[in-house]
């Protein structure tokens, strides 16, 4: 984990620059492919990925540890180049097939969905990613090396590196880049990805070698002819990526239950995405795009002032995040010291998080109900003051950063209440009135 945070304390500015030029050519040419609230909400959601993967709520099914300690030899490898080259190699044959599992199996959509679920394409929606993404199984692809003992550092080193390097395609300023399109993954290739054009849907699987895609059939050029369409089938209608990630879970389980047949109640986790039983889809029809060029993008109305406090809000959140994961040891060792009243006191710093991206990000949706969430967000952050007496460790470098965080806590609060009755409810449309906080298919 310290190397993963290491890592973060470089990439988080490197992406946030490299957002930044990506916005201002976009101005300068006129051809602008980020939008503010979408924006804001592929940066939030990014943080609750990175908070969930800091604060280890990652359940590995099977590690490489394991598969290296019982099945390895007794004496593993010494880390060289090759070693490096072939564990780069062999994640991104995993990585390919994992990514193809979760478009082509029901039950594993909900991991990824939320990368797809941006109407734009663009760098900031490179770092939408999940936050239900528990349960890790990529382990099994690697028996190999554990049976031939690469050692579990190299792991360590390469996953960053693969990860980051999945970063800069996401763009639709870049054409099509000769020689490399037969090699590795370009934007052109991942811009036919995140396509729900029908002839572009379920290609171009790969994450750094395209040869993946070519070798098995799924690939797909970019054709001049036909222009992505960005998104997702099933619009999630909001910027709350909590929402967003646990939708499609949500649409599975009332199948679940509405369904009739037993074998449909099982069957339809493991079927291809978006399947479901024939008699819950005439009863509780769920609308999707068949026509990508008849879409409407999310786009609830935004003044100024809440674009300008969701931004602030978002960039509390990334800072919040950053301090998580360089005073994680000291947060925890401290908490123990306090005793056994203040449990887990990184979960809880992660949860305050958490609670404080829903309530920005419903805020955004232009929910009555983000007052409630701000409330309780209020509360959580004055019992962490008053318990800690001062904000986890900050207190220590800071003695007198209290006073200035509990004034912001109130502020907020103020800010969403002044936008909930002076904006929201003065607003007679549906929308400002929360009508979709829920996916249709939890209404009767």
């Amino acid at each position: 984990m310290g190397s993963f945070a290491d890592a973060l304390n470089y990439g988080i500015p490197f992406f946030s620059i490299l957002i930044c030029i990506e916005f201002i050519y976009g101005y300068v040419v006129k051809n602008q492919t980020l939008r503010w609230m979408d924006t804001v909400a592929s940066l939030s959601s990014g943080i609750t990925n990175i908070t969930k993967s800091i604060l280890g709520i990652v359940i590995m099914l099977i590690g490489y540890d394991f598969l290296l300690r019982y099945l390895g030899p007794s004496q593993p490898l010494q880390a060289t180049w090759w070693t490096y080259v072939v564990v780069f190699i062999v994640k991104d044959f995993a990585g390919y097939w994992v990514h193809r599992w979760e478009h082509e199996i029901n039950v594993l959509w909900n991991r990824h969905l939320i990368h797809h679920s941006s109407e734009e394409f663009n760098l900031a929606c490179a770092l939408r990613q999940s936050v239900s993404e528990i349960f890790s199984f990529i382990a099994i692809f690697y028996l190999p090396l554990a049976l031939v003992g690469i050692p579990t550092e190299v792991f360590a080193l390469i996953a960053p590196i693969h990860l980051f390097a999945q970063f800069w395609y996401h763009t639709q300023h870049i054409g099509t880049l000769g020689i490399l399109e037969k090699i590795i993954v370009t934007p052109s290739h991942h811009r036919v990805h995140h396509a729900i054009n029908p002839i572009y849907l379920d290609k171009n699987y790969s994450q750094i070698f395209i040869v993946w895609d070519k070798l098995f059939g799924t690939y797909q050029d970019e054709l001049a002819e036909e222009t992505p369409v960005y998104g997702i089938k099933r619009p999630s209608h909001t910027w709350n990526p909590f929402l967003i990630n646990f939708q499609h879970h949500a649409l599975l389980l009332f199948d679940m239950i509405r369904t009739k047949r037993f074998i449909d109640k099982v069957r339809l986790w493991f079927m291809p995405t978006g399947w479901r039983p024939e008699d819950v889809a005439k009863r509780f029809p769920v609308a999707i795009i068949d026509n990508p060029e008849n879409q409407k993008k999310y786009n609830p109305k935004s003044s100024l002032a809440l674009k300008a406090w969701a931004a602030i809000q978002m960039t509390i959140g990334v800072i919040s995040a950053m301090f998580l994961f360089n005073h994680l040891v000291a947060i925890h060792e401290a908490g123990t010291n306090l005793g056994p009243a203040i449990m887990q006191p990184t979960l809880l710093y992660g949860f305050f998080i958490f609670l404080s991206i829903f309530s920005y990000t419903s805020l955004m949706d232009r929910r009555i109900a983000s007052a409630f969430w701000e409330s309780l967000r209020l509360i959580l952050g004055l019992f962490i003051i008053a318990t800690w007496d001062g904000w986890f460790t900050l207190s220590y470098t800071l003695p007198l950063s209290s006073p200035y965080i509990v004034g912001y806590l109130w502020v907020s609060y103020a800010m969403s209440f002044f936008f909930v009755a002076f904006d929201f409810l003065k607003d007679s449309s549906l929308d400002s009135r929360g009508a979709n906080l829920w996916p249709e298919f939890l209404k009767e």
